[in-house]
C-alpha cells in the first residue's frame, strides 16, 4: 500500500485517514497476499510540492525493499536525469498562488537504456520514460504510458530471468522501471482499466512474482477498481 502525501504531512490536530486501521483493513481483505510495509520509508521530501505523486529518484529505498522481499537482484545504482521543463503538479491550479513549480526528472542505467516497453491497449511500442509527456495536461504521464491498462516491459540486460507481474496505478509506473534491472519482463496490469475478470486472457501464471502496488488514495476510492 503507497501511502499519499497526507501520510506525512496530517497532524495530529487534523483531519487525516487513519492510516494504521486503513491498512490493515486492506490486509485482512487480501489475505492471500504477503503484506510488505514502506510506511516507514516515506517522508515528505519523497513527494513533489506541487502534486500528489512521490519523486521517482527518492524512491530507490523502495524500489530495493521491494526488490529484496521477492529475492529479486538490485544494484541501486541510476543516473538521475532532470528534465529542463518546470513541472506544475495538480496542486498548481488549485492554489491559486504563485507556487514556484517543481522539477521532475527519471533515473536509468544500461539495464533501463536497453528496455523494451509495449502498450497492449494501444498496439503500439512505448518509451520507458516519454519525455514529450512532460509539456503535456499531465507530465506524470512520462512514466509507462501514464493511464493504460496493459503494458510489458522486456529487459534484456536484467540480472535475472526472473518475471514479474504487477497490479498498480500511476504510483507504480514510476517505481517499476527501477526494477527493469532486476526482472527480465514486467507485465503492469491497471485493474481501474482493465477489469480483472479479463486479466487471464492476457497473462499466463506460471512462475512470476505478483505484487500489487497500489496508493491509498486509490484504494479509499475502491469502486474505481473493476
Amino acid at each position: 500500500v503507497i501511502p499519499d502525501k497526507n501520510y506525512v504531512l496530517a497532524e495530529d490536530s487534523q483531519l487525516s485517514m487513519n492510516y494504521e486501521e486503513f491498512i490493515q483493513k486492506t490486509e485482512k481483505e487480501m489475505p492471500f497476499l504477503t503484506p510488505v510495509s514502506i510506511m516507514e520509508l516515506m517522508d515528505v521530501s519523497d513527494y513533489y510540492r506541487t502534486d500528489t505523486h512521490w519523486k521517482q529518484e527518492e524512491i530507490i529505498d523502495v524500489a530495493a525493499k521491494l526488490a529484496a522481499v521477492m529475492d529479486a537482484p538490485f544494484s541501486g545504482c541510476f543516473e538521475y536525469k532532470e528534465l529542463e521543463s518546470p513541472f506544475y503538479g495538480v496542486y498548481y491550479g488549485q492554489a491559486a498562488l504563485p507556487l514556484e513549480p517543481d522539477r521532475i526528472g527519471y533515473c536509468t542505467n544500461a539495464a533501463l537504456d536497453a528496455c523494451v516497453v509495449y502498450d497492449h491497449e494501444n498496439s503500439k511500442e512505448i518509451p520507458l520514460y516519454d519525455v514529450s509527456k512532460v509539456d503535456g495536461r499531465d507530465p506524470y504521464e512520462m512514466f509507462l504510458g501514464g493511464n493504460i491498462s496493459l503494458a510489458v516491459i522486456e529487459s534484456p540486460k536484467a540480472l535475472s530471468s526472473k518475471e514479474l507481474v504487477v497490479f498498480g496505478d500511476s504510483f507504480a509506473r514510476s517505481v517499476l522501471p527501477m526494477l527493469a534491472e532486476s526482472y527480465s519482463k514486467i507485465t503492469l496490469i491497471d485493474i481501474r482499466y482493465l477489469p480483472s475478470m479479463s486479466v487471464g486472457n492476457y497473462v499466463m501464471f506460471e512462475d512470476q512474482d505478483v505484487l500489487f502496488l497500489y496508493s491509498t488514495s486509490v484504494l479509499n476510492n475502491s469502486i474505481t477498481l473493476k
